[in-house]
Parts: structure tokens; sequence; C-alpha cells
């Protein structure tokens, strides 16, 4: 049984790998995923996928990174992160206007990743926008996509 929790120090070389075993994924510095929300998902005792987001305005967050290992794919381990995050509990305040703490979650995926692009439309995503040339290596459009919880 897979487990998620906060991502460490000691982690981000599996997470580096991960990311450069994954093409169609964003390819930041794994450094700089801890001082944002970053969550791992443990399988088997070595981490097998990792999410990372950030608050950008109090009621709005982004999705910055969402990958699984190759080898854990079609596990449900990228969905059970981002059921994670969005479950996760409200900020003082905020509990009784909106159940999830962040009421509108922004993200890019690939163009052509139609797995990603699948997952996140079944989970309540909406396409709501096309960045053209939006990543570099290769160039590909990125499709914006929203969810909205409140």
């Amino acid at each position: 049984m897979p487990v998620i929790r906060a991502g460490h120090p000691r982690d981000l070389a599996e997470v580096a790998a991960i990311q450069a075993s994954s093409p169609e994924a964003a390819h930041w510095d794994a450094a700089d995923y801890l001082q944002y929300d970053f969550r791992v998902c443990l399988d088997q005792g070595r981490v097998a996928a990792f999410l990372v987001a950030r608050r950008v305005a109090p009621d709005e967050s982004e999705l910055l990174n969402l990958v699984v290992a190759p080898e854990f794919r079609r596990k449900g381990l990228a969905r059970a992160l981002l059921q994670e995050l969005l479950a996760a509990p409200a900020t003082p305040g905020q509990a009784e206007a909106c159940p999830t703490r962040r009421s509108s979650l922004y993200l890019e995926v690939r163009e052509s990743n139609q797995a990603a692009r699948n997952l996140y439309k079944s989970m309540g995503f909406q396409e709501v926008n096309i960045r053209q040339e939006y990543y570099q290596a290769p160039p590909e459009a990125a499709i914006v996509m929203k969810f909205h919880s409140c």
C-alpha cells in the first residue's frame, strides 16, 4: 500500500531521477521543491511519485509538477497524490467557506500528454486555455486546466 508524506531533503535524489526519466514532465531544480507544498508517494519503500504545488493567492494555488516513475505508472499514485492535495485541511477561517484549502487550483500540462489530461478531467479539472510554445524540450503547447472546488 503506497504511503504519502511530506517530501524531505533526503528524497531529492530520487525525485530528480524520476524527473529525468519522464521527458513529458516539467524539469525544475528538485532542491527548489523544499520551499513549496512538496509530497512524495512511497511504494515498496522508495519514492515512486511526487507532487509540488504552491499558493499564489489566498484562494488560488498552482500545481507545479506531478510525476510518477515509469515503472509505477497506472497504479493510481498520481490520483492519490492529487486527491490528498485537494482534500488537505482548510486554512484557518476558510473551512466554512470552502471544504478544501484551495478554492482554485491551476496547472499546465503538455498538449500531447493525453493520459495526464484524462486523469485531470476525471478529477473535475476543466481545460481553460492553451499556451502556445510553452514547453521547450521538445517545443509544445500547454493546456491550462483549472479545478474550482467552491
